[in-house]
């Protein structure tokens, strides 16, 4: 079974959909609550409603870019039909959320397989703080319960406790962990795993890097140099650089997606803390600004709430 199949068939179950509808009960409660605000008084759907719903996207964190293009929509829908009912604000502003997402996620993840290459190599970046060591051990999980034999490689050698942390999430799992001592060359610890993931026939590398959002240009220089060294063992590894950010810090998650896609090759998204924000609208602005893939959101404290990111499934839960 491959990685996708296994996601596909954990998130049919109740218990996934009651995890997502649980994980998106703040943000729901703000925004709804904003929205009714947004509309009181009002019958139809008029310029005043319209700017109050531009305030309404931006203040749950939607971003101002895609705010514009989701409020542009509804403008255009409502000039259709000039008696269009403020109670009918919620289906169109659901249909327009889906149509943005279906139309700029740059891999639709229905497709999405693993199993091209193995080892298959995940580089894991993000600041510290946003749940990024968490985010590999529930992958691990993850993983390991389709039946993938997994490998992490603990090459955030910057700090004892992120080492550790790894080493404590790969017993609690069940996995392999490399490791080197604190101050070790990432580089090193991500070459001894890859060659240490060839050798034991492992299906999947997990690399963890430091955590740091120091300048551009030293980023740039550390992870280039731990993807060259992957190189040289697989060629065209890592396949998946996944950037974990921390959906309760807002748009302060938009500003670093932009800081890290500028110094790597970000191709997938993990957000994570959801049900611990009213800022869940953070997921919308992120897939329509940088065409990269959310892959993973967490929707809860548990083992198997990473889930998969299913769009439609998102805003479902959203508008439910």
């Amino acid at each position: 079974m491959g990685l996708f199949d296994f996601f596909k068939k954990k998130q049919e179950t109740p218990e996934a959909q009651e995890a997502l509808d649980k994980g998106l009960e703040k943000t729901k409660e703000g925004f709804f609550s904003k929205i009714t605000k947004a509309v009181v008084g009002k019958s139809t759907i008029d310029d005043d409603v319209l700017d109050n719903l531009e305030e309404v996207l931006v203040t749950s964190d939607v971003g101002v870019t895609t705010t514009l293009k989701i409020v542009d929509r509804i403008q255009q829908r409502v000039a259709k039909d000039k008696y269009v009912g403020t109670d009918e604000l919620n289906r169109l502003l659901k249909e327009e959320i889906q149509g943005l997402l279906a139309e700029n996620n740059s891999t639709d993840f229905d497709s999405f397989e693993y199993g091209n290459h193995k080892p298959y190599v995940i580089m894991v970046v993000g600041v510290n703080g946003v749940g990024k060591t968490t985010t590999i051990g529930k992958l691990a999980h993850q993983l390991k319960e389709a039946g993938n034999k997994v490998v992490l490689g603990a090459a955030d050698t910057f700090r004892a406790a992120a080492v550790d942390q790894i080493k404590l999430w790969g017993e609690r799992v069940g996995v392999r962990v490399v490791a080197q001592a604190m101050g070790s060359d990432p580089a090193s610890v991500a070459f001894d795993t890859i060659k240490s993931a060839v050798s034991n026939g492992d299906d999947v590398a997990i690399i963890d890097t430091a955590g740091r959002l120091h300048n551009k240009v030293g980023l740039m220089n550390e992870l280039g140099k731990i993807k060259n060294v992957m190189q040289k063992v697989i060629p065209g590894a890592p396949h998946e650089i996944l950037l974990v950010l921390d959906a309760s810090t807002g748009q302060n998650a938009i500003e670093q997606c932009t800081q890290f896609t500028q110094a790597t090759d970000v191709n997938a998204l993990a957000l994570t803390k959801l049900d611990g924000t009213a800022k869940g609208g953070v997921v919308i602005g992120i897939s329509d600004q940088f065409k990269i893939p959310v892959k993973y959101i967490g929707v809860g404290e548990k083992i198997g709430d990473l889930q998969l990111f299913n769009k439609k499934d998102f805003v479902d839960s959203l508008f439910n």
